[in-house]
Protein backbone atom coordinates (compact mmCIF):
# COMPACT_ATOMS: atom_id res chain seq x y z
CA UNK A 1 0.00 0.00 0.00
CA UNK A 2 1.51 3.33 -1.07
CA UNK A 3 0.78 6.23 1.29
CA UNK A 4 0.22 9.40 -0.72
CA UNK A 5 -0.11 12.97 0.50
CA UNK A 6 -1.22 15.82 -1.75
CA UNK A 7 -0.35 19.40 -0.89
CA UNK A 8 -2.97 21.64 -2.45
CA UNK A 9 -5.45 18.79 -2.11
CA UNK A 10 -8.27 21.35 -1.92
CA UNK A 11 -7.40 22.85 -5.32
CA UNK A 12 -8.51 22.03 -8.85
CA UNK A 13 -6.01 19.29 -9.77
CA UNK A 14 -5.64 18.20 -6.15
CA UNK A 15 -9.34 17.45 -5.78
CA UNK A 16 -9.42 15.34 -8.94
CA UNK A 17 -6.26 13.46 -7.95
CA UNK A 18 -7.53 12.84 -4.41
CA UNK A 19 -10.89 11.55 -5.63
CA UNK A 20 -9.33 9.32 -8.30
CA UNK A 21 -6.89 7.77 -5.82
CA UNK A 22 -9.95 6.97 -3.71
CA UNK A 23 -11.11 4.67 -6.52
CA UNK A 24 -7.95 2.56 -6.04
CA UNK A 25 -8.11 1.65 -2.31
CA UNK A 26 -6.15 -1.59 -2.72
CA UNK A 27 -3.16 0.28 -4.14
CA UNK A 28 -3.08 3.70 -2.48
CA UNK A 29 -3.78 5.17 0.94
CA UNK A 30 -4.49 8.92 1.05
CA UNK A 31 -2.73 10.76 3.88
CA UNK A 32 -4.89 13.60 5.31
CA UNK A 33 -3.67 17.11 4.44
CA UNK A 34 -4.78 20.61 5.32
CA UNK A 35 -3.49 23.96 4.06
CA UNK A 36 -2.78 24.95 7.69
CA UNK A 37 0.13 22.48 7.75
CA UNK A 38 2.35 25.03 6.00
CA UNK A 39 1.78 27.43 8.90
CA UNK A 40 2.92 24.90 11.53
CA UNK A 41 6.29 23.14 11.06
CA UNK A 42 5.27 20.38 13.45
CA UNK A 43 2.11 19.55 11.52
CA UNK A 44 3.96 19.69 8.20
CA UNK A 45 6.67 17.35 9.48
CA UNK A 46 4.05 14.92 10.80
CA UNK A 47 2.37 14.95 7.39
CA UNK A 48 5.66 14.41 5.55
CA UNK A 49 6.77 11.56 7.81
CA UNK A 50 3.55 9.69 7.07
CA UNK A 51 3.96 9.76 3.27
CA UNK A 52 5.70 7.41 0.84
CA UNK A 53 4.79 9.81 -1.94
CA UNK A 54 4.07 13.54 -1.82
CA UNK A 55 2.49 15.31 -4.79
CA UNK A 56 3.29 18.99 -4.28
CA UNK A 57 0.51 20.93 -5.97
CA UNK A 58 0.12 23.77 -3.45
CA UNK A 59 0.90 27.05 -5.22
CA UNK A 60 -0.42 30.50 -6.01
CA UNK A 61 -1.32 31.01 -9.67
CA UNK A 62 -2.68 34.54 -9.77
CA UNK A 63 -2.30 37.74 -7.75
CA UNK A 64 -2.27 41.44 -8.69
CA UNK A 65 1.39 41.58 -7.61
CA UNK A 66 3.55 38.96 -9.42
CA UNK A 67 6.20 39.25 -6.70
CA UNK A 68 3.67 37.88 -4.19
CA UNK A 69 3.16 34.84 -6.44
CA UNK A 70 6.92 34.24 -6.64
CA UNK A 71 7.52 34.71 -2.91
CA UNK A 72 4.57 32.52 -1.92
CA UNK A 73 5.54 29.61 -4.19
CA UNK A 74 9.19 29.71 -3.17
CA UNK A 75 8.24 29.79 0.50
CA UNK A 76 6.04 26.71 0.08
CA UNK A 77 8.91 24.77 -1.52
CA UNK A 78 11.37 25.92 1.14
CA UNK A 79 9.03 24.82 3.95
CA UNK A 80 8.47 21.44 2.30
CA UNK A 81 12.22 20.86 1.89
CA UNK A 82 12.82 21.83 5.52
CA UNK A 83 10.22 19.29 6.66
CA UNK A 84 11.75 16.61 4.41
CA UNK A 85 15.22 17.25 5.86
CA UNK A 86 14.04 17.42 9.47
CA UNK A 87 12.27 14.08 9.18
CA UNK A 88 14.97 12.37 7.13
CA UNK A 89 12.34 11.56 4.52
CA UNK A 90 13.25 9.71 1.34
CA UNK A 91 9.77 10.03 -0.11
CA UNK A 92 9.02 10.22 -3.81
CA UNK A 93 8.25 13.89 -4.44
CA UNK A 94 6.25 14.85 -7.52
CA UNK A 95 6.31 18.57 -8.19
CA UNK A 96 3.73 20.34 -10.33
CA UNK A 97 5.51 22.80 -12.58
CA UNK A 98 4.17 24.54 -15.66
CA UNK A 99 4.92 25.23 -19.29
CA UNK A 100 5.13 28.83 -18.04
CA UNK A 101 8.72 27.91 -17.08
CA UNK A 102 9.71 28.92 -20.60
CA UNK A 103 8.19 32.40 -20.30
CA UNK A 104 9.64 35.51 -18.74
CA UNK A 105 7.32 35.90 -15.75
CA UNK A 106 7.67 35.45 -12.01
CA UNK A 107 5.14 32.62 -11.84
CA UNK A 108 7.15 30.58 -14.34
CA UNK A 109 10.36 31.53 -12.53
CA UNK A 110 8.96 30.29 -9.21
CA UNK A 111 8.00 26.99 -10.80
CA UNK A 112 11.36 26.40 -12.46
CA UNK A 113 13.37 27.32 -9.39
CA UNK A 114 11.10 25.27 -7.12
CA UNK A 115 11.55 22.23 -9.36
CA UNK A 116 15.33 22.65 -9.32
CA UNK A 117 15.41 23.02 -5.51
CA UNK A 118 13.45 19.82 -4.96
CA UNK A 119 15.61 18.01 -7.50
CA UNK A 120 18.71 19.08 -5.52
CA UNK A 121 17.09 17.84 -2.30
CA UNK A 122 16.50 14.41 -3.87
CA UNK A 123 20.13 14.16 -5.01
CA UNK A 124 21.41 15.06 -1.55
CA UNK A 125 18.99 12.92 0.45
CA UNK A 126 18.65 9.85 -1.74
CA UNK A 127 14.98 10.54 -2.32
CA UNK A 128 13.09 10.21 -5.57
CA UNK A 129 11.92 13.23 -7.54
CA UNK A 130 9.67 13.78 -10.53
CA UNK A 131 9.43 17.29 -11.96
CA UNK A 132 6.17 17.50 -13.91
CA UNK A 133 6.11 20.28 -16.50
CA UNK A 134 2.41 20.53 -17.22
CA UNK A 135 0.59 22.21 -20.13
CA UNK A 136 -2.66 24.16 -19.68
CA UNK A 137 -5.16 22.08 -17.71
CA UNK A 138 -8.95 22.20 -18.01
CA UNK A 139 -11.82 20.18 -16.62
CA UNK A 140 -14.81 20.20 -14.25
CA UNK A 141 -14.73 22.46 -11.20
CA UNK A 142 -11.85 24.72 -12.23
CA UNK A 143 -12.21 28.25 -10.86
CA UNK A 144 -13.24 30.93 -13.38
CA UNK A 145 -10.69 33.74 -13.75
CA UNK A 146 -8.09 31.58 -12.03
CA UNK A 147 -7.44 28.02 -13.23
CA UNK A 148 -8.22 28.22 -16.94
CA UNK A 149 -9.67 30.44 -19.63
CA UNK A 150 -11.99 27.52 -20.41
CA UNK A 151 -13.42 27.71 -16.88
CA UNK A 152 -13.94 31.44 -17.37
CA UNK A 153 -15.68 30.98 -20.73
CA UNK A 154 -17.94 28.21 -19.37
CA UNK A 155 -18.97 30.26 -16.35
CA UNK A 156 -19.74 33.35 -18.41
CA UNK A 157 -21.77 31.46 -21.03
CA UNK A 158 -23.94 29.80 -18.38
CA UNK A 159 -24.44 32.98 -16.33
CA UNK A 160 -25.61 35.45 -18.95
CA UNK A 161 -22.20 37.02 -19.59
CA UNK A 162 -20.20 37.42 -22.80
CA UNK A 163 -16.70 35.88 -22.97
CA UNK A 164 -13.96 37.98 -24.54
CA UNK A 165 -10.83 36.81 -26.34
CA UNK A 166 -7.77 38.90 -25.46
CA UNK A 167 -5.28 36.86 -27.49
CA UNK A 168 -6.33 34.22 -30.02
CA UNK A 169 -3.35 31.96 -29.44
CA UNK A 170 -2.88 28.26 -30.14
CA UNK A 171 -3.03 26.57 -26.74
CA UNK A 172 -1.70 23.13 -25.78
CA UNK A 173 -4.15 21.48 -23.39
CA UNK A 174 -4.60 18.44 -21.20
CA UNK A 175 -7.84 17.35 -19.54
CA UNK A 176 -7.58 17.07 -15.77
CA UNK A 177 -8.52 13.38 -15.84
CA UNK A 178 -5.73 12.72 -18.34
CA UNK A 179 -3.27 14.64 -16.15
CA UNK A 180 -4.29 12.62 -13.10
CA UNK A 181 -3.60 9.41 -15.03
CA UNK A 182 -0.16 10.76 -15.94
CA UNK A 183 0.59 11.54 -12.27
CA UNK A 184 -0.54 8.08 -11.15
CA UNK A 185 1.62 6.53 -13.87
CA UNK A 186 4.66 8.42 -12.56
CA UNK A 187 3.87 7.32 -9.00
CA UNK A 188 3.70 3.72 -10.12
CA UNK A 189 6.95 4.09 -12.04
CA UNK A 190 8.75 5.34 -8.93
CA UNK A 191 11.75 6.74 -10.81
CA UNK A 192 13.55 10.05 -10.68
CA UNK A 193 12.87 12.29 -13.66
CA UNK A 194 14.12 15.81 -13.08
CA UNK A 195 12.06 17.26 -15.93
CA UNK A 196 9.15 15.29 -17.33
CA UNK A 197 7.25 17.31 -19.90
CA UNK A 198 3.71 16.01 -19.63
CA UNK A 199 2.44 15.69 -23.22
CA UNK A 200 -0.54 17.77 -24.20
CA UNK A 201 -3.49 15.84 -25.59
CA UNK A 202 -4.99 18.58 -27.77
CA UNK A 203 -4.02 21.87 -29.32
CA UNK A 204 -6.64 24.48 -30.24
CA UNK A 205 -6.97 28.15 -30.89
CA UNK A 206 -8.85 30.04 -28.20
CA UNK A 207 -11.46 31.11 -30.77
CA UNK A 208 -12.07 27.48 -31.79
CA UNK A 209 -12.73 26.48 -28.21
CA UNK A 210 -15.07 29.41 -27.64
CA UNK A 211 -16.96 28.48 -30.81
CA UNK A 212 -17.47 24.92 -29.50
CA UNK A 213 -18.65 26.22 -26.13
CA UNK A 214 -21.11 28.60 -27.76
CA UNK A 215 -22.42 25.65 -29.77
CA UNK A 216 -22.86 23.66 -26.54
CA UNK A 217 -24.75 26.59 -25.02
CA UNK A 218 -27.11 26.90 -27.98
CA UNK A 219 -27.86 23.19 -28.30
CA UNK A 220 -27.63 21.91 -24.75
CA UNK A 221 -27.97 24.77 -22.27
CA UNK A 222 -30.73 26.52 -24.22
CA UNK A 223 -32.49 23.56 -25.88
CA UNK A 224 -31.51 20.39 -23.97
CA UNK A 225 -29.99 18.68 -27.03
CA UNK A 226 -26.88 16.51 -26.60
CA UNK A 227 -24.40 17.77 -29.24
CA UNK A 228 -22.28 15.69 -31.58
CA UNK A 229 -19.08 14.80 -29.75
CA UNK A 230 -16.57 13.70 -32.35
CA UNK A 231 -13.61 12.84 -30.13
CA UNK A 232 -12.37 12.66 -26.54
CA UNK A 233 -11.55 16.38 -26.48
CA UNK A 234 -15.14 17.28 -27.39
CA UNK A 235 -16.47 14.92 -24.70
CA UNK A 236 -14.11 16.33 -22.08
CA UNK A 237 -14.94 19.90 -23.06
CA UNK A 238 -18.67 19.17 -22.91
CA UNK A 239 -18.41 17.55 -19.48
CA UNK A 240 -16.43 20.58 -18.35
CA UNK A 241 -19.03 22.99 -19.75
CA UNK A 242 -22.01 21.36 -18.07
CA UNK A 243 -20.49 21.45 -14.58
CA UNK A 244 -20.80 25.26 -14.48
CA UNK A 245 -24.60 25.33 -14.37
CA UNK A 246 -26.39 26.38 -11.23
CA UNK A 247 -28.00 22.96 -11.10
CA UNK A 248 -30.68 23.83 -8.56
CA UNK A 249 -31.90 26.63 -10.83
CA UNK A 250 -31.48 24.76 -14.12
CA UNK A 251 -33.13 21.40 -13.30
CA UNK A 252 -35.62 19.86 -13.61
CA UNK A 253 -36.32 20.76 -17.25
CA UNK A 254 -39.87 20.40 -18.50
CA UNK A 255 -40.50 18.39 -21.65
CA UNK A 256 -42.67 19.64 -24.49
CA UNK A 257 -45.75 17.44 -24.83
CA UNK A 258 -47.74 17.08 -28.04
CA UNK A 259 -51.29 15.91 -27.39
CA UNK A 260 -54.19 14.90 -29.61
CA UNK A 261 -57.14 12.52 -29.44
CA UNK A 262 -54.82 9.51 -29.28
CA UNK A 263 -52.91 10.74 -26.21
CA UNK A 264 -49.57 12.47 -25.79
CA UNK A 265 -46.13 12.32 -27.43
CA UNK A 266 -42.98 13.55 -25.69
CA UNK A 267 -39.45 13.64 -27.07
CA UNK A 268 -37.09 12.46 -24.32
CA UNK A 269 -33.67 13.26 -25.77
CA UNK A 270 -32.41 14.74 -29.02
CA UNK A 271 -28.79 13.90 -29.57
CA UNK A 272 -25.92 13.91 -31.96
CA UNK A 273 -24.26 10.92 -30.30
CA UNK A 274 -25.51 7.38 -29.75
CA UNK A 275 -25.59 5.66 -26.44
CA UNK A 276 -28.07 3.49 -24.59
CA UNK A 277 -31.67 4.17 -23.63
CA UNK A 278 -33.40 2.11 -20.96
CA UNK A 279 -36.68 2.04 -19.07
CA UNK A 280 -37.47 1.14 -15.48
CA UNK A 281 -40.36 0.78 -13.10
CA UNK A 282 -39.81 1.37 -9.38
CA UNK A 283 -42.22 0.46 -6.61
CA UNK A 284 -43.08 3.03 -3.92
CA UNK A 285 -40.37 3.69 -1.35
CA UNK A 286 -37.55 2.12 -3.37
CA UNK A 287 -34.35 4.02 -4.29
CA UNK A 288 -32.18 3.30 -7.32
CA UNK A 289 -28.67 4.48 -8.09
CA UNK A 290 -26.30 5.90 -5.45
CA UNK A 291 -23.37 5.94 -7.83
CA UNK A 292 -21.43 8.40 -9.97
CA UNK A 293 -19.59 8.55 -13.28
CA UNK A 294 -16.39 10.36 -14.21
CA UNK A 295 -17.04 10.71 -17.95
CA UNK A 296 -20.53 9.52 -18.86
CA UNK A 297 -23.44 11.80 -19.78
CA UNK A 298 -26.71 10.57 -18.28
CA UNK A 299 -30.34 11.75 -18.30
CA UNK A 300 -33.17 10.67 -15.98
CA UNK A 301 -36.64 11.35 -17.41
CA UNK A 302 -39.69 10.73 -15.21
CA UNK A 303 -42.79 9.97 -17.29
CA UNK A 304 -45.17 8.51 -14.68
CA UNK A 305 -45.35 8.71 -10.90
CA UNK A 306 -43.51 10.90 -8.43
CA UNK A 307 -39.76 10.86 -7.91
CA UNK A 308 -37.08 12.48 -5.80
CA UNK A 309 -33.76 12.78 -7.63
CA UNK A 310 -30.78 13.62 -5.44
CA UNK A 311 -27.30 14.74 -6.47
CA UNK A 312 -24.17 15.41 -4.42
CA UNK A 313 -20.77 16.43 -5.73
CA UNK A 314 -18.21 13.86 -4.60
CA UNK A 315 -16.12 15.20 -1.73
CA UNK A 316 -18.78 17.68 -0.60
CA UNK A 317 -21.78 17.51 1.73
CA UNK A 318 -24.44 19.62 -0.02
CA UNK A 319 -27.29 17.52 -1.44
CA UNK A 320 -29.39 18.86 -4.32
CA UNK A 321 -33.02 17.67 -4.32
CA UNK A 322 -35.28 17.62 -7.37
CA UNK A 323 -38.91 16.47 -7.22
CA UNK A 324 -40.40 15.33 -10.53
CA UNK A 325 -43.96 14.30 -11.36
CA UNK A 326 -44.96 12.28 -14.43
CA UNK A 327 -48.07 14.45 -14.84
CA UNK A 328 -45.64 17.15 -16.03
CA UNK A 329 -42.80 15.07 -17.56
CA UNK A 330 -39.33 16.48 -16.90
CA UNK A 331 -35.70 15.43 -16.77
CA UNK A 332 -32.49 15.93 -14.79
CA UNK A 333 -29.02 15.31 -16.23
CA UNK A 334 -26.21 13.90 -14.09
CA UNK A 335 -22.95 15.88 -14.19
CA UNK A 336 -19.67 13.99 -13.97
CA UNK A 337 -18.39 13.41 -10.41
CA UNK A 338 -21.89 13.83 -8.88
CA UNK A 339 -23.22 10.77 -7.07
CA UNK A 340 -26.95 10.46 -7.72
CA UNK A 341 -30.05 8.43 -7.00
CA UNK A 342 -33.77 8.35 -7.74
CA UNK A 343 -36.51 7.36 -5.28
CA UNK A 344 -40.18 6.66 -5.78
CA UNK A 345 -41.91 9.05 -3.36
CA UNK A 346 -45.40 8.45 -4.72
CA UNK A 347 -48.07 5.82 -4.14
CA UNK A 348 -47.97 4.22 -7.60
CA UNK A 349 -45.24 2.67 -9.71
CA UNK A 350 -42.63 5.12 -10.96
CA UNK A 351 -41.79 4.98 -14.66
CA UNK A 352 -38.38 6.38 -15.60
CA UNK A 353 -36.48 6.49 -18.88
CA UNK A 354 -32.69 6.54 -18.62
CA UNK A 355 -30.37 7.63 -21.42
CA UNK A 356 -26.57 7.39 -21.24
CA UNK A 357 -24.12 8.31 -23.97
CA UNK A 358 -22.25 5.00 -24.10
CA UNK A 359 -23.49 1.40 -23.81
CA UNK A 360 -22.70 -0.36 -20.54
CA UNK A 361 -19.38 -2.19 -20.59
CA UNK A 362 -18.73 -4.27 -17.44
CA UNK A 363 -14.96 -4.13 -18.08
CA UNK A 364 -14.99 -0.31 -18.15
CA UNK A 365 -18.25 0.63 -16.47
CA UNK A 366 -17.24 4.10 -15.18
CA UNK A 367 -19.74 3.50 -12.36
CA UNK A 368 -18.64 4.02 -8.76
CA UNK A 369 -21.00 3.38 -5.88
CA UNK A 370 -21.35 6.00 -3.15
CA UNK A 371 -24.40 6.94 -1.11
CA UNK A 372 -25.75 10.39 -1.87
Amino acid sequence: MIKIGITGQEGFVGTHLYNTLGLLPNEFERVPYDISFFSDPGLLESFVSGCDVIVHLAAMNRHPDPQVIYDTNMELVQKLIAALKNTGSKAHILFSSSSQEEKDNLYGKSKKEGREMLSDWAKESGGTFTGLVIPNVFGPFGQPNYNSFIATFCHKLTHGETPEIHQDAEVDLIYVGELVNEIIGQIRGGKTTEEYKVPHTSSNKVSEILSKLKHFKKLYFDAGEIPVLNNSFDLNLFNTFRCYFDLQDYFPRKFTQHTDARGAFTEIVRLGSGGQCSFSTTVPGVTRGNHYHTRKIERFAVVKGKALIQLRKVGTDAILNFELDGSAPAYVDMPAWYTHNIKNIGTEELYTIFWINEPYNPEDADTYFEEV
